[in-house]
């Protein structure tokens, strides 16, 4: 009988080792756009030698003091000067989801810890501080602390060369809208679709930043900015309530396309 019991113990022990706990849903990376203002074209250079190796310089012809703007919505939680060594002045934005953006090498500030920042806002303009050899604009894609190869609108930067790109950023009707999930301390549910009876695939903390690819309507809610039946794409499968995104409208985003 002992023999019996030890068995189905042991059983029992391997079922409960073979139950897989599903991992939770990775964040979605905000739609980043080139960190200058709409209509701009600028030269960025991606090198092996680089440090970090990730990282895009950007140049044109007499750009010291050029405003430099977030690539996404945000808030700004590093506005320091290093002095003549590495990054000099820099600014760097977190974007949520363990996204964050650095800007270095600024001629000066143009923005404080605590703000939060949208598409088009400038936060500094182009200097030549720090390690830095002439003006340009050192930028950084980070995820949870690592340099990641740089995207703009979803497409990978050119590794390794020097290209041109144009800005969108900022742009009338741009495609895409920012906003600031503000819950009073709560970390805000993430949907798999627009409302509270859709599955829930995360949380977005209080304070981020977020990128909002399309609205659509669902599930009324009422929460920190009224009662709203509208509903925010911020990746997807990621849907959040619009009465607790700050996004500068009472009701939808002007250019931001319906999902």
């Amino acid at each position: 009988m002992r023999s019996r019991v030890l068995a189905l113990l042991g059983a029992g022990l391997l079922l409960t080792a073979a139950v897989v706990v599903p991992a939770t849903p990775a964040a979605a990376a905000p739609t980043f756009k080139v960190p200058f203002p709409c209509g701009q074209s600028w030269s960025g250079q991606t090198r092996t030698n680089h440090s970090p190796q990730n990282a895009v310089d950007f140049n044109r012809t007499d750009d010291q003091g050029d405003p430099v703007v977030a690539s996404a919505a945000g808030t700004v939680d590093v506005v320091t000067d290093l002095g003549g060594t590495s990054y000099g002045k820099y600014v760097r934005i977190n974007h949520g989801g363990g996204y964050t953006t650095y800007y270095a090498h600024l001629n000066s500030f143009n923005t404080a810890v605590g703000r939060s920042v949208g598409y088009g806002t400038v936060i500094g303009y182009v200097g030549t501080t720090g390690g830095s050899t002439g003006p340009h604009l050192h930028y950084e894609q980070r995820l949870n602390g690592s340099a990641v190869q740089v995207r703009f609108n979803g497409a990978l930067a050119l590794y390794w060369g020097t290209k041109t790109y144009t800005s969108d950023n900022g742009c009338p009707g741009g495609g895409a809208g920012s906003g600031t999930v503000n819950t009073a301390g709560d970390p805000l549910t993430v949907r798999s679709g627009p409302g509270t009876g859709y599955a829930s695939v995360g949380t977005v903390a209080d304070g981020a930043g977020v990128t909002i690819g399309c609205q659509t309507t669902g599930t009324t809610v009422t929460g920190t900015y009224g009662t709203s039946n509208i509903w925010d794409r911020i990746g997807t499968g990621r849907f959040i309530a619009d009465a607790y995104v700050l996004t500068g409208y009472d009701g939808f985003i002007p250019g931001v396309p319906r999902c």
